[in-house]
Order: C-alpha cells, then sequence, then structure tokens
C-alpha cells in the first residue's frame, strides 16, 4: 500500500476517533461553542484579547442605542404616572378619539418593539443551538423545539414582549427599589451596621458579593425582602386581563376582564406583617434568626403573568445592596429626625420621596 494511502487513512482513522470522543465527553458539559479537532476552539478566540473572548455582551453606558433606550424608558415612565394617562386607564376610548401623551408612549413602546425585532432577527441569523449567548438565544432554541405544537406559547410576538417587560424590570423599577432601599438603611442605622456585621462574616473585604452568599445571609436576605414589602412599588400591580370567562366565587368574569390586584393588601396584611407601616427586617425572620419566607410576599404581581423579570431584580437588589453595604458606610445630609420615609404616590407607582446621601468608603 502507497505510504501516502496509509497516511491518509492513519489521519482519517485519528480524526474520527477524535470526533467520537469528543462527542461522549460534550454528552455530559453545560452547552457551549462547537469545537473542531485536535485545535478546539482556538478560531473562536481572540489571541489579544482572551477575557473579551469569554465575556452573556453587554451595552456600554456610552451606547446611543442604549441611551435612548433608557430615555424612551423613563419618559413612559414620568407619562404613565401623570393624571391623564390614569384617566385614560378608566376610559379607554380616549385613547384611540383625543391627542395627548399618550400616543408618545404608544410611540415609544412601538420604536422599543421595532428595535427588540431586529436584534431578535440578529440573533436567528447567528444563532448557535449549541452556544446560547442570552435569553433571546434560549428563547429561540426553544422555540424551535415546540414548533410542531400549535399551542406553544414560544412565539415571537411573546419573546418581543418578553425582551420588552425585562428592559423595564431591570431598570426603573430595579433603581427605584434601590433608591427607596438606600433610603431606608439611611433611615434605621441599626439595620445597616446588622448587614455589614454580616458582611464582613460571610464575604469579608477581599472578594465581591455573589448570589451564593445569599443563602448564609439570612438578615440581609431579610433586609431586602422588607424593603420591598415596605415600598409597595406598584400598589395595584400591572393591569391584567382573564383570558377566558372565569367562574370565581359564584361570579361570572368576563373573557378580556381588566383584572387589577390590589398589592397593598397583602403585603401590608397587619396579621401576617406586625406594624405593616413600619419597616421592620423581623417580618421574615423567625425566633432563631433565620430567614422566614411569607406567601404574603408578592410585589412581583401574582398569577401566571407574575413579572418576568422577578428572578433578574431578585439578583441585583442582592447584589447591588451588598456591594454598596461592603465598600461604603451611608451617612445622611440632615438629622435622621428628619428623614421622611414615606412614599410618595404618582399613578399606580410609589416613589420615594427626594434626599440626599453621602457615601463614605470604608
Amino acid at each position: 500500500m502507497e505510504p501516502f494511502v496509509v497516511l491518509v487513512l492513519c489521519l482519517s482513522f485519528m480524526l474520527l476517533f477524535s470526533l467520537w470522543r469528543q462527542s461522549c465527553r460534550r454528552r455530559k458539559l453545560p452547552p457551549g461553542p462547537t469545537p473542531l479537532p485536535i485545535i478546539g476552539n482556538m478560531l473562536q478566540i481572540d489571541v489579544k484579547d482572551i477575557c473579551k473572548s469569554f465575556t452573556n455582551k453587554r451595552f456600554d453606558y456610552k451606547d446611543q442605542n442604549f441611551l435612548t433606550l433608557m430615555k424612551r424608558f423613563n419618559e413612559n415612565f414620568r407619562i404613565l404616572n401623570s393624571p391623564w394617562i390614569q384617566v385614560c386607564n378608566n376610559f379607554p376610548l380616549l385613547i384611540d378619539c383625543f391627542p395627548g401623551t399618550h400616543n408618545k408612549v404608544l410611540k415609544n413602546v412601538a420604536l422599543t418593539r421595532s428595535y427588540i425585532r431586529e436584534k431578535v432577527k440578529e440573533h436567528q441569523a447567528s444563532l448557535d443551538v449549541n452556544n446560547p449567548r442570552d435569553f433571546i438565544d434560549c428563547f429561540l432554541i426553544k422555540m424551535e423545539q415546540e414548533k410542531d405544537n400549535q399551542k406553544s406559547e414560544f412565539n415571537i410576538e411573546n419573546l418581543v414582549g418578553t425582551v420588552a417587560d425585562l428592559f423595564v424590570a431591570g431598570t426603573e423599577t430595579t433603581s427605584t427599589t434601590l433608591r427607596y432601599g438606600l433610603l431606608l438603611l439611611l433611615k434605621h442605622p441599626e439595620v445597616t451596621a446588622k448587614v455589614q456585621e454580616e458582611i464582613d462574616h460571610v464575604i469579608g473585604r477581599h472578594r465581591s458579593p455573589c448570589m451564593q452568599d445569599r443563602s448564609h445571609m439570612p438578615y440581609t436576605d431579610a433586609v431586602v425582602h422588607e424593603i420591598q414589602r415596605y415600598s409597595d412599588l406598584v400598589p395595584t400591580g400591572v393591569p391584567h386581563a382573564v383570558t377566558t370567562d372565569t367562574k370565581f366565587r359564584n361570579y361570572l368574569i368576563p373573557k378580556g376582564t381588566t383584572i387589577m390586584a390590589l398589592l397593598t393588601s397583602v403585603l401590608h396584611d397587619d396579621k401576617e406583617f406586625p406594624n405593616p407601616n413600619i419597616f421592620d427586617p423581623g417580618h421574615f425572620l423567625d425566633k432563631n434568626g433565620n430567614f422566614k419566607k411569607s406567601d404574603y410576599f408578592m410585589p412581583f404581581s401574582a398569577g401566571k403573568r407574575i413579572c418576568a423579570g422577578e428572578g433578574l431584580a431578585r439578583m441585583e437588589l442582592f447584589l447591588f445592596l451588598t456591594t454598596i453595604l461592603q465598600n461604603f458606610n451611608l451617612k445622611s445630609v440632615d438629622d435622621l429626625k428628619n428623614l421622611n420615609t414615606t412614599a410618595v404616590t404618582k399613578g399606580i407607582v410609589s416613589l420615594p420621596p427626594s434626599y440626599q446621601i453621602c457615601f463614605i468608603p470604608v
């Protein structure tokens, strides 16, 4: 047999053997980019900036697309809390018949959804089912898996709507809760001191907090829950609608009826939370100081269409607050006795009153 033929056969055998071993090993591995035989993923890595090659892509704070999105979200948030929008909520026909700021909201929503659609198309064109990059990729993969299911809720319209919800949940609402949380911690230095003590004990000063720390920090976890309970960001919740005629306690709720869940009645229930109008992390602690769950804790609304950004918001609130208190002490410009923590209600949202705060490096 010719030496060249022998060489080709040997290389072919080695290639097939390598592919077989790789396939067997990858079955137990998490999803990732498909490697090539022998050289692996070297061609997918920028050797000049290896770290950048491994960095689940994010917006730069100077990115104009990002800044435009934030401007629209902030503008809509302000308009939605105006008296005119509350009138429109009660008389929807006004939206189609009269001019007003509601048209700006609708325009901003349409522009945002259009932007998200373009991003979805970009993801579809470069999708690698073995290497999902983000939420959009995971949703598209699930869409493909359920393409034969006519009742599947994994479709483009739901994808666009959910991504839009996550943008909102990850920006305005979280930042407002953080502002309220810092105000409450400022007002209650004894609570802040206990959180910082727990941070020192569990995390220390030489590494950043991570989500795994939360299970070892019952007091801090209770504080984050109490911030959300006390602040009661969206007292009436986001409007929902029944999808079919629904019987409830011998009443009939027709399909399409708008439902408002009064979250305040649950978050401020005086049987579940003694002295509900007082900020007290003990509402979420048992007698031994362990974290105590409550079925009455529902700041993210209720039902099947609960806030899609709940997991993201919980993570952000814990990480942001612990990181801030790990590195800074909080100081009020005014006398603590004069610090007001009563919410300012604007439309459907409860906002913290204006205040000034100093961050003193630890």
